[in-house]
């Protein structure tokens, strides 16, 4: 709504008003630039919200219901939506039999998320030397893994060397548990280590 003729966002709003039809809301604005003067109109006009299907996983279970969104809205892979099943992280755009990262609404069949109100779990691998022991851990999704750092895990003192995330593997930098998929780990000859993920462990799977 910036000014047609200085370009300046410093608008005021003399009046608005609206109109529902079956398949549009449009919203119409008597605007004043408050720095040349310029008065002018200006029109929204969207799309009525219809349901999408959306399907929310919650660690190691998956919960399916829609939301109502407006066709013309734009989504991307990382938007955060409520749900009747309370905030959510959009993790997956599905088009047909594709997945986008991000898309016009009106063409979106599926929306894949996961909540984002309980806690992140993830997978953690101690690399023993031709054998792996695997565990589960939940952790508040914005604790942070380091590459490098000491950790404490069971019986074990590792180093993290690789973080898988949602996008990509990391061997340098750090992730927040809520995008990691898995940290890959090899154990270290010390007793000193930065943090105890001990009492972290949902489960060991191996």
């Amino acid at each position: 709504m910036d000014c047609p003729i200085c370009g300046s966002d410093n608008i005021e709003i003399l009046n608005s008003k609206q109109k529902t039809t079956k398949k549009k809301f449009t919203e119409e604005y008597l605007l004043k630039c408050e720095d040349c003067g310029h008065v002018y109109r200006n029109i929204i006009s969207l799309k009525k919200p219809r349901p999408y299907r959306l399907i929310i996983s919650e660690q190691d279970k998956s919960h399916k219901t829609t939301i109502d969104l407006s066709p013309s809205d734009n989504l991307k892979v990382g938007d955060t939506l409520l749900s009747d099943l309370g905030q959510v992280e959009v993790t997956g755009i599905e088009i047909g039999d594709r997945r986008v990262n991000k898309s016009k609404l009106e063409d979106v069949d599926t929306i894949w998320a996961s909540s984002v109100e309980i806690p992140a779990r993830i997978g953690f691998s101690v690399d023993l030397h031709g054998e792996v022991d695997s565990y589960k851990l939940d952790l508040e999704r914005d604790f942070e893994i380091a590459l490098g750092d000491i950790i404490k895990l069971d019986k074990h003192i590792v180093k993290v060397h690789v973080i898988k995330t949602q996008e990509r593997k990391l061997t340098s930098g750090f992730a927040k548990a809520g995008v990691i998929k898995r940290v890959y780990s090899k154990p270290v000859k010390f007793n000193n280590y930065d943090y105890d993920l001990t009492r972290n462990i949902f489960k060991k799977t191996k």
